[in-house]
């Protein structure tokens, strides 16, 4: 018998056997067609589960799944401190675990306009390992480069700037579902767009990823113990993955109603969480169930590239959390006090608040940003005129054109692909987001896109 071990935030999925026919999970199939992610231990098969995240599993000598007990279960203990005592603590406990993790090694760091990569560079920007940062933007899309640019620059790190192409995915689709097994949707790895220059770089990755998560509320005081699910659901479910889960519920002939099933599921996920504080709760939901099953598949990218290493899904960043009051959490507090410590890190501009930075950023209203929103709606309008429309999206580059279209249906519409999702139900997605609405089709069509290569990678 074998003892596996998983971290509260596992940095990869990992999947056993169970002792059970090798058949296809419908049921799971539609929860992630709906919401782009699988819920607890789901896979895509009735014989295979994922391993929950913060607990000791136990696994027989022919390899099958026995019994799993947690090690660690979230909880909402606030400390009775001051907020600058939590300050100094959150400071020295990122500066520990980064020091730890990259030890004496170059560092690669992915910059945004954002707070986690900046909390990071600003740790790195004092320690001696040299630093090779990159950001990306998209063709024809907002420079968000610029920003990682100036935050490169006042640091003293090298930096490179990269540019999502149009059309990029379809000569590396294949490869991206080697790397994450279908378990993720493929238009949000960006960086498989320069898979083969991050590969090049020297060094230990270090992501920022689920910082915004564990250090922002969880919730809006408005939520109460009645509204969390529905709440959940609001935040879980895309724009129309509902309506292909209910089609593809009802071609496979699945009894009961999905709707019900996915609250059910949502609901007993949420009961097991033992914790009374509302925003806390719905954290250690995200946290449990997105960053482990949809944020960590997107890791095996990067980690394909390089090493990677993940401040924020320390263990004890975890347990730290649980300590920290609520009320120093909200609103990225400790963030942003972190990164006004050095004030030219906190002028450069915050991308969620642009143009505004982190010392000006609650101007971001009526009546001080109107100039601002008046300038990007100016500037949106001339590009169109032009017919360079601003991408927002990385499914505008890779649906959107002629050439994208046609690569699109070479899978979408295959002989094979319409044996496990029937063409009629294929054709209707496509249909909708050709002629109606593709904001709010292009998730149904992406998982569609998923889908067909998993059933060409698994030769159903």
């Amino acid at each position: 018998m074998t003892t596996l071990t998983t971290s509260i935030i596992p940095d990869k999925q990992t999947f056993v056997k169970l002792n059970k026919t090798h058949t296809l999970n419908h049921k799971a199939i539609c929860v992630f067609v709906a919401t782009g992610f699988f819920l607890d231990q789901d896979s895509y098969w009735e014989d295979e589960i994922c391993l929950q995240p913060a607990s000791k599993h136990e696994i027989d000598d022919n390899g099958f799944f026995l019994n799993s007990k947690p090690w660690f279960e979230w909880h909402y203990s606030p400390r009775d401190l001051t907020f600058d005592q939590v300050l100094e603590e959150y400071v020295t406990l990122l500066t520990d675990i980064i020091h730890e993790q990259v030890k004496d090694n170059p560092v690669v760091l992915p910059l945004s306009g954002g707070l986690d990569s900046r909390s990071q560079a600003l740790v790195l920007s004092k320690m001696n390992n040299p630093v090779s940062a990159y950001s990306y933007s998209f063709q024809n899309g907002y420079p968000e480069h610029k920003i990682s640019k100036n935050i490169a620059e006042i640091c003293g790190f090298n930096f490179q700037e990269f540019f999502i192409s149009k059309g990029y995915l379809w000569d590396v689709i294949e490869d991206l579902g080697t790397i994450n097994k279908c378990y993720s949707e493929f238009t949000h790895a960006r960086q498989m767009a320069v898979f083969k220059q991050l590969s090049n770089m020297q060094g230990v990755m270090s992501l920022g990823h689920w910082g915004d998560v564990l250090f922002d509320k969880g919730a809006p005081d408005t939520i109460t113990e009645n509204s969390i699910v529905s709440f959940l659901l609001k935040k879980m479910v895309k724009a129309k993955g509902v309506e292909l889960a209910e089609k593809l519920w009802k071609t496979w002939g699945l009894e009961g109603d999905f709707n019900e099933y996915l609250v059910t599921r949502v609901e007993d996920a949420v009961s097991k969480i033992k914790i009374d504080n509302i925003s806390a709760k719905v954290r250690a939901f995200k946290t449990s169930q997105w960053a482990h099953r949809w944020t960590t598949t997107n890791l095996s990218v990067f980690e394909a590239a390089k090493p990677i290493t993940l401040p924020y899904y320390d263990n004890r960043m975890c347990k730290f959390i649980c300590t920290v009051p609520e009320k120093y959490l909200a609103d990225r507090q400790l963030q942003i006090a972190h990164i006004k410590q050095h004030k030219a890190l906190a002028r450069v501009t915050w991308h969620a608040n642009k143009p505004f930075n982190l010392l000006n950023y609650n101007y971001n209203k009526s009546p001080y940003n109107l100039p601002s929103r008046v300038a990007n709606k100016v500037s949106r309008e001339i590009s169109s005129i032009m017919g360079k429309p601003l991408i927002q999206r990385n499914w505008e580059l890779q649906f959107l054109g002629k050439e994208n279209d046609n690569q699109l249906r070479t899978f979408l519409f295959s002989d094979s692909f319409a044996s496990f999702v029937p063409e009629e139900v294929t054709s209707y997605f496509y249909s909708q987001f050709k002629n109606d609405n593709p904001i709010v089709y292009a998730h149904p069509l992406s998982m569609l896109l998923t889908l067909a290569l998993f059933q060409k990678q698994n030769n159903l």
